[in-house]
């Protein structure tokens, strides 16, 4: 066929949208080249497989390269995509059999987003990992096992860098571990080397952890993290890495703590250099510009994922906020567009949950007030305490919300959830009603169920609203 349907990428968007357009257009030629050896693996479970929660890597993986066959999907595993014509409809592909040319009648770039590590030194020494690919979580779960104790079918992947995780599985096991950055990575890799009774030192260069979520998560998975023996350098800048070959110590703010292991957990950047000289916009965050359906500033050339932008549904902007429900959202949209529907994308809050223990975070929309005056509006903001469930009924848990609402229209713009009996999910409510542009005073009024094992009459987020529009309307 002349006109078949390439994708740069084999992850969540990227096999989304293959397999989206095999099923809607079953005679379409699809091609997905992807220059590693995995393909749609879990980012997000990595920490729980470090942690032993996850058994075995296979666990991690939604499609089998068998599974993406028998699909009638043509994956090329060993490529990379190293050029982009979008005059000539063609990418330049390098593998193991050299270089070669590619034709393409719509182009899917998910080439996602890789860690950062700079400006800390010593990030490439023995004993430091970004958490951030399969063969690293493989690596580092075999550091943490005691030489010979090894499961060998928790290293079962057929792609996994057996040469890597078996010069870990060498090593005497760390007893000390530092964390640089506390953000989503950094809060759950605390608990996973608390679980393999490491001694935890987590530094963050900001004030507070997990900074989109706001004050009172910050405040509640610091206590968390504190109670479970973790310790936390917090306003505290990491200069480098120390050591000979492997990791020794941390250097940073004039203070070196000894540790034998650490993870860099500081950010990470869209992939976005085989873009250079083709003409196809960036947005203001580094990430792929994108239109509501995923198109690009080229013709028949879509970006979806890590590497893209979407429009962000409480400012009407775009915004890069990389996850993984995004990128299988905007990958499926994306393959029934090319297949003969035109499906848009769909909008993204910034909607997230993370869990530090038995504490579980949620947030969603914007809660910075400076972030949201720079987007034309005027902030206002209440926090609340609330019981989870009925007082008088068993297992309930103080859930504290935070609502951040435009004090001349009431619109909701944000808000954040903390707590210890299923406070992440309620999360969702918010999301839905930023959705569809609620104010404060519709949210309170929203009908939400109620049984003392699952709430109180007025749940939690109800209450957040009854509170925040009380102040609005005075």
């Amino acid at each position: 066929m002349s006109d078949p349907f390439v994708v740069v990428g084999g992850d969540a968007a990227g096999l989304s949208a293959a397999s989206k357009c095999k099923r809607e257009a079953p005679e379409r030629e699809v091609i997905v080249f992807e220059k590693g050896q995995w393909v749609s693996y879990a980012h997000c479970g990595m920490p729980y497989y470090v942690k032993g929660e996850v058994e075995s890597l296979n666990d991690l993986l939604s499609l089998s390269p068998e599974g993406i066959a028998d699909r009638g999907i043509d994956l090329r595993r060993g490529h990379e995509v190293v050029g982009v014509d979008p005059a000539a409809r063609t990418v330049t592909v390098e593998s193991g059999n050299g270089r070669s040319e590619q034709p393409y009648g719509d182009l899917l770039i998910a080439t996602g987003a890789h860690a950062v590590s700079d400006p800390i030194d010593g990030a490439d020494l023995a004993g430091a990992f970004t958490v951030h690919s399969m063969d690293a979580a493989a690596a580092l779960r075999a550091f943490l096992t005691p030489p010979g104790a090894a499961d060998p079918d928790a290293v079962d992947g057929e792609a996994v860098d057996r040469e890597l995780v078996a010069a870990y599985a060498e090593r005497d096991p760390p007893a000390s571990a530092a964390i640089v950055g506390g953000g989503y990575v950094g809060v759950e890799m605390a608990e996973a080397f608390s679980a393999h009774d490491l001694d935890v030192h987590l530094f963050q260069r900001p004030e507070r952890l997990l900074p989109p979520f706001g004050e009172a998560p910050a405040e509640r998975v610091a206590e968390t993290l504190r109670d479970h023996g973790v310790t936390l350098h917090l306003d505290t800048e990491v200069e480098r890495l120390a050591g000979e070959d492997t990791v020794e110590a941390v250097v940073g703010d004039g203070e070196r703590i000894p540790v034998d292991t650490a993870v860099v957990g500081i950010g990470i950047r869209p992939n976005t250099a085989l873009l250079d000289g083709t003409g196809i916009e960036l947005g203001h965050s580094g990430a792929i510009a994108t239109d509501e359906y995923g198109r690009t500033s080229r013709e028949n050339v879509y970006a979806a994922g890590d590497c893209a932008e979407m429009r962000h549904a409480v400012t009407g902007e775009s915004d890069w906020v990389p996850l993984g429900l995004t990128a299988n959202r905007a990958g499926r949209a994306v393959g029934q567009t090319v297949a003969g529907t035109p499906t848009p994308v769909g909008d993204i809050a910034g909607t997230a949950v993370v869990k530090a223990f038995e504490m579980e975070c949620g947030r969603t929309g914007i809660l910075d007030h400076e972030r949201a005056r720079d987007v034309g509006f005027d902030p206002v903001s209440e926090t609340i305490t609330a019981g989870s469930r009925s007082g008088y009924y068993p297992g309930g848990a103080e859930t504290t919300v935070t609502l951040t609402a435009d004090r001349g229209t009431g619109r909701l713009l944000g808000g954040s959830i903390a707590g210890e009996d299923r406070a992440a999910i309620r999360i969702d409510t918010l999301a839905t009603a930023l959705d569809g542009d609620a104010t404060v005073g519709e949210l309170e009024r929203l009908d939400l169920a109620y049984a003392p094992p699952f709430s109180p009459v007025w749940d939690p987020v109800l209450v957040a609203a009854k509170v925040l529009n009380g102040r609005l309307e005075n």
